[in-house]
């Protein structure tokens, strides 16, 4: 009995003296991860994962296994009879750190320096918030925070500036234009003699006589032909009036 028990024991232990295929696969939380080197240093051989992040290489009990990857830790992994009987091998890598302080830096907005100043702060402070959140925060975590809560306030004010600037600007943009200079480029000298039965001399006075006139303003403003006429009309028997009183 002793005999067989010791003879079982030489097998077992020869099985694993001698080189065999070890196949495995490499993943990073739970997903594949393909083109990663795996060196047997022992023997100086090579293997590369597949797609499926599944290799083979040619190894024995107490070969050493390096497992090199540009974007995770290296991993070393001494090979055991245990380990060797429990094929195929699961080996988790660790994602580089200089490659998650990539990861971040690159998915953080750009600040320009094109914009207003006010679009700049206001890019800051997201900037700011955005990367307090990942910092502070798991990935794919989001919440309405108080920081957010401030910028949404910044961004209403800011948006609300914008329009009234916008609004004062196209004011600018349209010149304002005298009452009499209107109403010479809307009607020639004809339809103050004929029509408004003025004399050639009373045709200035009496735009000057309606220009007084604060609707005149409003008119103006409106630069409308009907709405011109309508006024002059309503202001030609009160100048008469005046002129009358004059005499």
């Amino acid at each position: 009995m002793k005999v067989k028990l010791l003879s079982a024991l030489i097998l077992f232990t020869s099985q694993f003296s001698f080189s065999q295929t070890i196949k495995g696969k490499v993943v990073f939380n739970n997903y594949a991860i393909p083109k990663v080197e795996v060196v047997n240093s022992s023997t100086k051989t090579l293997a590369v994962s597949d797609a499926n992040g599944e290799f083979s290489i040619i190894a024995k009990a107490n070969d050493i296994l390096v497992f090199v990857s540009k974007e995770h830790e290296l991993k070393k992994i001494t090979l055991t009879p245990e380990t060797i009987s429990n094929t195929p091998l699961i080996v988790e890598l660790s994602l580089n750190a200089e490659e998650l302080n990539e990861v971040l830096i690159t998915n953080t907005p750009a600040i320009t320096l094109s914009a207003a100043p006010e679009v700049e702060q206001v890019q800051r402070d997201e900037i700011a918030a955005d990367r307090a959140d990942k910092i502070l925060k798991p990935l794919m975590i989001d919440d309405l925070n108080i920081n957010k809560g401030l910028n949404i306030m910044r961004i209403g004010g800011f948006v609300a500036s914008l329009l009234k600037k916008e609004k004062e600007e196209v004011k600018k943009a349209v010149p304002e234009i005298e009452f009499s200079t209107l109403a010479k480029n809307s009607y020639d000298q004809k339809f103050y003699l004929k029509t408004l039965k003025l004399q050639a001399d009373e045709i200035e006075l009496f735009l000057q006589f309606c220009e007084a006139d604060p609707k005149s303003k409003i008119v103006a403003a409106n630069n409308n032909t009907l709405s011109t006429m309508d006024f002059l009309f309503s202001k030609i028997t009160e100048f008469k009036k005046f002129a009358a009183s004059k005499k």
